[in-house]
């Protein structure tokens, strides 16, 4: 076991040889990642609607996924008539390649010595003053290879679905970035490692006594982390907001006219995209490879490679409710998904970081706890929010007709709309004339 008086060994100060195996094992991990969650998802789906799921290609199924990756490589790779070719080739790549650069700056754990040598080396491959900026910069570069591959696949279906993501995407990333700014003002930094380390405690004063407290932000800052995880769902073009991909409108979306191993690549890439803004929202909310209560009660809990458990164990939590809203909620309509993000998540998240920013300043200037006027200013958001959903009745008001007397649906046997204001209506035989 690692006690925390190792050496902290810095990123950026390991032998090449330990970035070449870091890298590798990212790698490795995120595509065995993938095939396990491909597998995880189509069993809990499974489940919930009272089916039995892969079981079929090794222990409970548990290769199928494998087998489907090398079916999707074996098959025909069809090209489409009128398509711009370099564009189409390079729009997969466009995809896949930014999905794994993001988890360079993901902390899985601290300073742990590599068995068999006596090199310390962090959990991490590297990390940056502006790590999140990075995280959010790199992702939104796969936005251009869904919107390339939608337009250079010349068919109505594809440029259509291309848009549509673009549009989402671009809609709930700003959603998204706008609740990380008050993790920022808290943490008082963008870097992941550091973030992760401002959320090792938290205290409330309260009637003089300090209650200590979870230090992670989805507690402190639960307004941002539930925006985060709907603006997560909104980005990674997942049920019930896969709207882009909505086989009943639009084939198959910007994937209609993919086939083989291209099609494979936006598969991977869209599960790895899961991966990381579950590993983001881990780092960011639930304090990342640090050790949950009770138990981090142990002395041990956040020492060596027992954090990599922790975090993979919040990081499952994650990709679990992926699974979960698709096997439960049905799809939204476009117009209310984008009015969703628009009208309700951007405004909240700018209300909310007015207050997180007068309350630290409050804090600066009294004796009162910081914590606890945020928590009192949480509770005046959720009643607000929740104002404005409440439905009104409207005043019921009967449509007459111009000689004054009420209006009836159903007078000519078949139920028909209330006529629009100043408009006259006239006797209509039952029969008709046919000329």
């Amino acid at each position: 076991m690692i006690s925390l008086a190792v050496p902290d060994a810095g990123v950026g100060s390991d032998p090449w040889w330990v970035i070449l195996i870091k890298v590798l094992l990212i790698f490795v991990f995120l595509v065995v990642l993938t095939l396990f969650n491909i597998w995880l998802e189509r069993r809990v789906v499974a489940r919930m609607q009272q089916r039995i799921g892969p079981n079929v290609h090794g222990p409970q199924g548990l290769l199928q996924s494998l087998a489907d990756g090398v079916k999707l490589m074996l098959k025909e790779d069809l090209m489409p008539k009128g398509v711009d070719r370099l564009v189409f080739v390079l729009a997969p790549a466009i995809v896949a390649v930014p999905a794994f650069l993001t988890f360079a700056v993901i902390p899985f754990g601290p300073t742990v010595k590599i068995p068999f040598t006596d090199t310390y080396t962090r959990l991490q491959l590297t990390d940056l003053p502006v790590s999140v900026l990075y995280v959010m910069a790199i992702a939104s570069i796969g936005i251009y290879g869904i919107v390339l591959g939608g337009w250079s696949s010349n068919s109505t279906y594809s440029l259509l679905g291309g848009l549509r993501s673009s549009a989402q995407m671009i809609s709930y990333e700003v959603a998204m970035g706008l609740a990380l700014v008050t993790v920022f003002l808290f943490a008082g930094s963008l870097s992941t490692s550091e973030i992760v380390a401002a959320q090792s405690h938290q205290t409330v004063h309260w009637f003089g006594t300090d209650i200590p407290l979870p230090g992670w932000y989805a507690f402190l800052l639960f307004p941002s982390f539930v925006i985060y995880v709907i603006s997560m769902v909104g980005e990674t073009n997942r049920a019930p907001f896969d709207l882009p991909e909505a086989e009943g409108e639009l084939v198959a979306g910007f994937l209609t006219e993919y086939s083989s191993i291209k099609y494979a690549m936006f598969f991977l890439a869209e599960y790895i995209n899961m991966a990381t803004v579950s590993a983001l929202a881990t780092t960011l909310f639930l304090g990342g490879w640090r050790a949950p209560w009770p138990i981090s009660i142990w002395d041990g809990a956040n020492d060596g490679f027992w954090p990599v458990l922790w975090f993979m164990g919040k990081l499952m939590g994650f990709i679990f409710f992926y699974i979960w809203l698709r096997g439960t909620l049905p799809r939204l309509r476009y117009d209310q998904f984008m009015k969703f993000g628009w009208k309700v998540l951007i405004p909240i998240s700018l209300a909310w970081i007015l207050l997180v920013a007068t309350v630290r300043a409050v804090g600066r200037e009294t004796n009162f706890s910081r914590t606890t006027l945020l928590v009192a200013a949480a509770i005046v958001l959720v009643i607000a929010v929740i104002s404005m959903f409440v439905p009104q009745k409207p005043k019921e008001e009967p449509a007459e007709v111009a000689d004054g007397k009420e209006f009836d649906a159903f007078a000519g046997g078949f139920p028909v709309p209330p006529p629009l204001p100043k408009q006259q209506t006239e006797p209509t035989s039952k029969a008709g004339s046919r000329g």
